[in-house]
């Protein structure tokens, strides 16, 4: 199947919306479910589109009591994306992703790595990380607030410029 055709079933046999996908890469998947919000994602955005090797990276990197993904339902893994050779040298799964975005005119890429994001605004992906997603689930009422999270990532250690934590409290009214 190709990544760049919008089809109206999937292989799972279910009617999928006409809109854009999402795509998403690894680490916004395992950030989420380290901190026990995956599911903000299909809430927020209905079915989300990854390339294989996203999806068999998080298989590998996510400890063994996160989710299995190949099983999730709003999930639909995409194989056989042949990776763009004119994107700078990222890693396989964050290549894969931006080109399955390119390719499939995404309305949104989800990252968090700062060269794959810089490289998404230059090709022209609109790009959100998971400070974003978690600031949306707090604007639609998924969450009460967006702070005790940010402690829970900074806790598996990720890292977040302090000012962006500021503007993002902020913003979220915290």
């Amino acid at each position: 199947m190709s990544p760049s055709s919008m089809m109206r079933w999937t292989s799972r046999k279910r009617q999928v919306t006409d809109k854009p996908p999402v795509v998403t890469n690894t680490t916004p998947l395992i950030t989420l479910a380290g901190i026990e919000l995956l599911d903000l994602l299909p809430h927020l955005y209905g079915e989300i589109w990854a390339p294989r090797i996203v999806l068999d990276e998080y298989q590998v990197k996510a400890p063994p009591t996160e989710p299995d993904l190949a099983q999730a339902s709003w999930l639909r893994v995409v194989d056989d994306v042949v990776i763009d050779p004119a994107l700078p040298l990222l890693d396989a799964g964050e290549a894969a992703a931006l080109t399955l975005a390119q390719a499939s005119g995404a309305r949104l890429i989800l990252l968090d790595e700062r060269k794959a994001r810089r490289i998404a605004v230059r090709i022209g992906l609109p790009v959100a990380g998971t400070l974003t997603v978690l600031l949306r689930a707090k604007q639609h009422g998924f969450i009460a607030a967006v702070h005790p999270y940010i402690i829970q990532m900074q806790d598996q250690g990720r890292r977040f410029h302090p000012d962006l934590i500021t503007h993002l409290l902020e913003v979220a009214g915290e």
